[in-house]
């Protein structure tokens, strides 16, 4: 690919202020959405030579490919950008089977009760975080 070519797709996506633009990970094969992070133009590019989900961490300032402390790295299987160019879709395997720094299985584990309105926590922890991020 050269560099007229990298350029030109990476131009399509429409980065925000910071340069980044929100990049939802779902499960390849179920369809649950398990994360949202972010993606600059870097992060997007590592993404797509490792072949292995990298997002660009807002609170370090740096590349975070996922997994790099806990083990639970994300194989891509496809990108998708969306209508507006302004948010990508990751369908991912999931190592180990938790995306969430909590230990879950989704970070979207909270869903609303309307009758109250409050939210009720319906994900399971299938492994402590003391034991994942030691």
């Amino acid at each position: 690919m050269t560099q007229s070519e990298t350029t030109h797709w990476l131009d399509q996506v429409a980065w925000n202020e910071q340069g980044l633009a929100p990049a939802i990970a779902q499960d390849a094969d179920s369809g649950e959405v398990l994360m949202l992070a972010w993606m600059n133009r870097e992060a997007l590019l590592e993404t797509l030579r490792r072949g292995i989900a990298v997002y660009w961490s807002r609170s370090r300032r740096r590349l975070w490919p996922k997994g790099e402390t806990s083990g639970h790295v994300q194989r891509v299987r496809e990108i998708r950008l969306d209508c507006d160019g302004d948010a990508l879709l990751l369908k991912v395997e999931q190592a180990g089977g938790i995306a969430c720094h909590t230990g879950r299985r989704s970070c979207f584990y909270r869903r609303l009760d309307p009758t109250g309105p409050a939210w009720v926590v319906d994900g399971e922890v299938l492994k402590d975080p003391d034991e994942i991020y030691r």
